[in-house]
C-alpha cells in the first residue's frame, strides 16, 4: 500500500468519526433541552456527558441527597472509569486554588467543595456493599462555560469541555455489566426528582448497538459478579480487587498505630494499596509505602496507578533499606555500604575467633552465625553483651548457654573490628544510621503516612525506623504482614519496638480471596505441624482456620526418575497455556541457581520468560521467573516449582539447627505455593537422583 494510500484511509476514518460525533452532539444537546428541572449549565454539561453513554457510560442526573429533606445531588456518572459525583456550577468567575482553598471571583467558596466531599462519601458508602473500593468514587466539579482542569484536594475542576475527554482518558476499572448493576444500584439510592430522568441519546446511523439484557442484580448478586468479573481479568487487574468486608479498613480512622493481619490470600497487600490511595486523597501530606523486597515497591506501583492515577504521585514506594540509603544521602551522611566486602570481614572474623570455638558444636556452617549476628544482634540494635545474654532469642530454635552466647559476641566483635577497618557497612548498619539520624534533632522527613507491606521481615531496627517516621499520630503508620509468612531467621515483637496495637486496631483478615480450595490445602499440609509466633506475641498453629471463596482448583505433582525427563515435564506443562495464560503463570526456584538452570531451560524452548526482578506490574505475555521470596506479594494464577521438595530434604541429616532450618524452608515453601490461584505444578526427582549441586 502506498504512504499516500494510507495518509488518505485515516483522513477518511477520521472524518466519519468526526461525523458521528457530531451526530451524538446534537443528539445529546435535544435531550438535555426536554431536561426541565435542570439550569441553563447543568444542560450544557449534560449534553457533554450524554455523549460518553455511546461508549458504555450512565448518567444520573438531580438525584435527591439520601439523609437529607431537600438537598440533591447534581449528577451521577458511572462508566468504566468509575463512579463520578458531578456538581455543576455556572459561575461568572472561574474557580481559583489558593491555599489548599476555593475561591472564586475573589470570594472563598470553600462551602461547595465540603458539599460535593460529603455527597461523595454517601455514594461511597452506597457502593462499598458491592465491593467497589472508594478510591474508585470521585468528585468532579464541572464549571459550564468556563475553560479549566485544577486539583483541590481530591476533587478535579474541570471545564465544560474538559470533562469529556477527562473522563474518556481514565483507565478502565469496570467491566458494562458491572456499570450497568452500579447505576441501577445508586438509582435506588439517589432516588430521582420527577422529571429529572435523562435517557441515553439514540444511537446513530453509522453505529450498530447490542441491546443489553434487562434486569436489576441484588447486592449479592452483584457482588458475586464482581468477584467472578475481576477473576477472569489479567491477574494485574485483579489485585487492584477489593471486597466488601475490606471497605471499612480502608476507610477507617485509626487512633495510632494499627496492624492488619492474616493468613495468606486473604488481601492484606490489596487493602494496604487502596488505604494508601484513600489516605492520598484525603490529605496533603506524603505517604510512604515500604517493603522488605527490591522487586515488591515497583510492582505495587504500578498497581496503584492503575486504581487512582491522580493520587499516585503523592505516594512513594520503596524497600526499606532503598529509602534509608536515600534519607542518609539527603542529610549528606556519608554510606560505604559493600555486601560482598562485609562478608569477607565476616570470614576473617569466623576464621579468627570462630572456627574453633564452642559455636561448631552447635553449627560447623558460619551462614548460621551471620544469621545470628545479622538479625539478632545488630538486626535488634544490640549493642552490649549482657543485653545479647538475656535477650529472647525468637525463632531460633538452637539452645544457646551463657558460653556460647559470649563466643557469639566474640564473634561480633572480631567482625565489627574487620568491618570497621574496611571502613565498610553493612545493611544493618545502613537501618541503624538512619534510626540515629530520624530520632536526631533534625528529626525524620515530615510523612502524613506510613504503610509497611510484610512487616514481619523486616528486623526489629527496621520497624523502630518506621515508627520514628510517624510516631503515634492517628493514621500514622500501618503495619501489614502475616508472621507465617516469615522467609527470613529470627524474629521480634511489636511490643519491642515500643508500638501498641491492642484492642481495635489489630485486625485479622480471615477469608481467602485467592486460592482454590485443593491448593490451599495443599499448602496448608506442609506448615501444618509449624506452630509460630506472630510479631503481636501470640501463639498460633500452623493449619489455621480459613474461609475460602474459591473452591475446587487443580494440584499436579509430577515425579519422574530424572532430571531431564522432570524438565521436560515443565516444559510440557507451560507449552499447554495459551500467550494469555502464559502472561498469568510463574516459575519459582528455591535458589539463584535454580533460578539460572531454567532461565537457561525456557529460553532454549523458545517461551517467553520475565525475571520478576524486572516485572513491574505492567501484564506483559511471559512466564514469569524468580525466587520463591521475589514473589512474596504477588500472585498468579498458574504456579509452577520445579523440584520443590529438594530443599526440604537437604535438612534431614543437619546438626541441632536442623529444626529451624527446616521451619523456614517449609515456610518459603508455603509463600511459593500460596501465589498461585488456579493451577499449582509440583515437580519432584526421585530420591537418589539430584545432582549433588541441586538446582530447585
Amino acid at each position: 500500500m502506498a504512504v499516500g494510500d494510507s495518509a488518505s484511509r485515516r483522513a477518511q476514518e477520521a472524518r466519519r468519526q468526526e461525523r458521528i460525533l457530531r451526530e451524538q452532539w446534537r443528539a445529546a444537546a435535544e435531550q438535555a433541552r426536554r431536561w426541565e428541572a435542570a439550569g441553563e449549565g447543568e444542560r450544557q454539561v449534560a449534553a457533554q456527558l450524554l455523549v460518553l453513554t455511546e461508549r458504555g457510560w450512565r448518567l444520573l442526573v438531580d438525584r435527591r441527597w439520601p439523609g437529607t429533606r431537600t438537598a440533591n445531588v447534581d449528577m451521577l456518572l458511572v462508566g468504566p472509569g468509575g463512579v463520578f459525583v458531578i456538581d455543576v456550577k455556572n459561575w461568572r468567575s472561574s474557580p481559583e486554588v489558593v491555599g489548599g482553598g476555593l475561591r472564586a471571583g475573589g470570594q472563598p467558596r470553600d462551602d461547595h467543595a465540603r458539599k460535593l466531599l460529603a455527597v461523595t462519601r454517601t455514594a461511597e458508602s452506597a457502593v462499598a456493599s458491592l465491593g467497589l473500593s472508594p478510591v474508585a468514587v470521585q468528585p468532579l466539579m464541572v464549571f459550564a462555560g468556563q475553560r479549566t482542569d485544577k486539583v483541590l484536594g481530591r476533587i478535579r475542576l474541570l471545564g465544560e469541555r474538559e470533562v469529556g475527554p477527562v473522563l474518556l482518558s481514565e483507565p478502565r476499572r469496570l467491566r458494562p455489566e458491572s456499570v450497568r448493576a452500579l447505576a441501577d444500584h445508586l438509582e435506588r439510592v439517589f432516588p430521582e426528582y420527577e422529571g429529572s430522568a435523562v435517557a441515553e441519546i439514540p444511537p446513530t446511523r453509522e453505529r450498530n448497538r447490542t441491546p443489553e439484557p434487562a434486569g436489576l442484580f441484588d447486592v449479592d448478586g452483584l457482588r458475586e459478579a464482581i468477584v467472578d468479573e475481576a477473576r477472569k481479568a489479567p491477574i494485574e487487574q485483579w489485585m487492584t480487587f477489593l471486597h466488601p468486608d475490606q471497605v471499612a479498613l480502608v476507610r477507617r480512622n485509626w487512633a495510632g498505630p494499627a496492624r492488619i493481619s492474616g493468613p495468606a490470600g486473604t488481601g492484606k497487600t490489596v487493602v494496604g494499596l487502596h488505604r494508601a490511595a484513600h489516605l492520598a486523597k484525603r490529605t496533603s501530606g506524603r505517604i510512604l509505602y515500604v517493603t522488605f523486597a527490591n522487586n515488591l515497591p515497583r510492582v505495587q506501583g504500578t498497581f496503584l496507578r492503575a486504581m487512582a492515577p491522580d493520587v499516585a504521585g503523592r505516594v512513594g514506594f520503596s524497600s526499606l533499606h532503598s529509602w534509608a540509603k536515600e534519607f542518609l544521602r539527603s542529610r549528606d551522611i556519608p554510606v560505604h555500604l559493600s555486601e560482598s566486602k562485609a562478608e569477607t570481614a565476616f570470614s576473617f572474623a569466623w576464621k579468627d575467633v570462630g572456627r574453633n570455638s564452642c559455636l561448631a558444636e552447635v553449627d560447623p556452617l558460619h551462614g548460621y552465625w551471620r544469621e545470628e549476628i545479622d538479625y539478632v544482634i545488630k538486626g535488634r540494635g544490640i549493642t552490649s553483651f549482657e543485653e545479647y545474654a538475656a535477650v529472647p532469642r525468637r525463632r531460633r530454635r538452637a539452645r544457646l548457654g551463657r558460653s556460647h552466647r559470649q563466643a557469639v559476641w566474640a564473634l561480633h566483635e572480631a567482625y565489627e573490628s574487620r568491618r570497621t577497618e574496611s571502613e565498610v557497612h553493612d545493611f544493618n548498619d545502613v537501618l541503624s544510621l538512619a534510626l540515629a539520624e530520624a530520632s536526631g534533632p533534625a528529626g525524620p522527613p515530615p510523612y502524613s503516612a506510613v504503610i509497611v507491606d510484610e512487616v514481619q521481615d523486616l528486623t526489629l531496627v527496621g520497624v523502630r525506623l518506621l515508627h520514628a517516621l510517624t510516631g503515634d499520630s492517628p493514621n500514622g503508620l500501618l503495619l501489614v504482614g502475616d508472621g507465617q509468612q516469615s522467609v527470613y531467621p529470627g524474629g521480634f515483637r511489636l511490643s519491642d519496638a515500643g508500638i501498641d496495637v491492642r484492642g481495635d486496631r489489630s485486625q485479622v483478615l480471615r477469608v481467602n480471596y485467592r486460592n482454590r480450595k485443593e491448593i490451599l490445602d495443599t499448602a496448608l499440609a506442609v506448615v501444618a505441624e509449624d506452630a509460630f509466633e506472630d510479631i503481636d506475641g501470640l501463639r498460633t498453629p500452623g493449619r489455621r482456620e480459613v474461609d475460602l471463596t474459591y473452591h475446587d482448583g487443580r494440584v499436579d505433582r509430577v515425579v519422574k526418575p530424572t532430571v531431564p525427563e522432570h524438565d521436560q515435564a515443565l516444559l510440557d506443562a507451560l507449552r499447554g497455556l495459551s500467550p494469555q495464560a502464559q502472561s498469568d503463570a510463574a516459575v519459582l526456584c528455591s535458589s539463584k541457581h535454580g533460578i539460572e538452570h531454567y532461565y537457561r531451560l525456557l529460553t532454549r524452548a523458545k517461551i517467553p520468560v520475565c525475571r520478576l526482578e524486572r516485572y513491574d506490574g505492567i501484564p506483559v505475555e511471559a512466564v514469569k521467573l524468580g525466587s520463591y521470596l521475589r514473589a512474596k506479594g504477588l500472585e498468579f494464577k498458574h504456579v509452577y516449582l520445579p523440584r520443590h521438595d529438594s530443599a526440604l530434604r537437604n535438612h534431614s541429616e543437619a546438626p541441632e539447627t536442623a529444626r529451624e532450618r527446616g521451619e523456614l524452608a517449609r515456610s518459603q515453601l508455603f509463600v511459593a505455593m500460596t501465589r498461585a490461584r488456579d493451577t499449582l505444578w509440583l515437580g519432584s526427582v526421585q530420591q537418589g537422583h539430584e545432582p549433588s549441586t541441586g538446582v530447585a
